[in-house]
């Protein structure tokens, strides 16, 4: 049996768009699968059947280079390509594929406008990258494994969200992929359907002032779960409407209805909803000079007038979700 080693240390979302990678490397190849990341995402991998072997570090790599020596591995394959993901390789002195992460096109379109990026998903140059392997993409999409004692029982929500309820991710990692909270606010109002407002901690202060400005039907679960509950929440919901963030590729790995909202990031990038059978729903504010500003986000707008966000057209999202 062979040995493989992927990498990918960081984030929710990265990760959970390498599960095709390890379901098929698993399938394909009847490998033994190890995985390196970080150790605040190592439970999105430990409930992967796919995967056999999960190690975790803090902050180095040599706080488990040792132990992977030992492990002889037949192949690397390194989905995160920085240096940490060399230091591995180096120290490991195997055979290995890197994914390109394409940087130089990512600068040229956000800083000169023209795009040279080619029109694929991540997930697919994820697959180029494993191509020597002679592994094949299965079509099934993305996977996300939640442990039995993480599922969310409905009946222990409010009587109003047991029947079905609209899933709202409100956050994202950079302020300038979240929609403002008074854009969602009205958003919600318009909505004749029970919204549950998803996030984590660092959420949960916008979600009490959504939640304090609306009169019914709405539940602020940001920060009272833990990820794999949330992911369950998620699971059950009627639709997810989300930013560009970790809990949309959960929402595409359950195969759900969703209307994704882009800020100052474009779906251009390669990192939208990854539905190889269907297609999801994509809200943004095209044609403005300033977008996209970063291939990742800002704390607050750059130009200050925050049109990525401020202009997104309400009446689309509200159709969207009617139909």
């Amino acid at each position: 049996m062979k040995k493989i080693l992927i990498i990918r240390f960081s984030s929710i979302g990265d990760i959970v768009l390498t599960s095709p990678i390890i379901r098929c490397v698993k399938n394909q190849m009847k490998a033994e699968v190890h995985y390196i990341t970080k150790k605040q995402f190592a439970n999105t991998l430990e409930n992967n059947p796919n995967v056999d072997k999960v190690y975790s570090i803090e902050k180095n790599v040599s706080e488990v280079s040792a132990q992977l020596k030992k492990e002889n591995y037949d192949f690397v394959i390194d989905l995160h390509h920085n240096l940490r993901s060399a230091q591995v390789k180096s120290a490991l002195k195997k055979p290995s594929a890197s994914f390109s992460k394409l940087n130089i096109q990512k600068w040229m379109l956000v800083n000169l406008g023209l795009n040279k990026l080619p029109n694929i998903h991540i997930v697919d140059r994820y697959f180029e990258t494993v191509k020597s392997l002679e592994i094949k993409n299965d079509l099934k999409g993305l996977d996300y494994f939640i442990p039995e004692k993480d599922e969310v029982d409905l009946k222990t929500l409010p009587v109003e969200f047991r029947n079905g309820y609209i899933g709202f991710v409100i956050g994202a990692k950079f302020a300038t992929k979240q929609l403002p909270a008074e854009k969602i606010i009205s958003i919600i109002k318009k909505l004749n359907q029970p919204v549950i407002l998803l996030g984590g901690k660092e959420d949960f202060e916008k979600a009490e002032v959504i939640t304090k400005n609306i009169e019914k039907n709405i539940f602020n679960s940001c920060g009272k779960y833990n990820l794999n509950q949330s992911a369950s929440l998620v699971k059950q919901a009627n639709k997810i409407l989300t930013h560009d963030t970790g809990l949309m590729h959960i929402a595409s790995a359950f195969q759900k209805e969703i209307i994704s909202i882009w800020g100052n990031t474009i779906p251009e990038f390669g990192m939208y909803p990854y539905l190889p059978n269907k297609n999801s729903k994509i809200i943004e504010v095209k044609n403005l000079s300033c977008r996209p500003c970063s291939k990742l986000g800002y704390a607050k707008c750059p130009k200050g007038h925050f049109k990525c966000m401020n202009e997104i057209n309400e009446k689309e999202i509200i159709s969207l979700i009617a139909q």
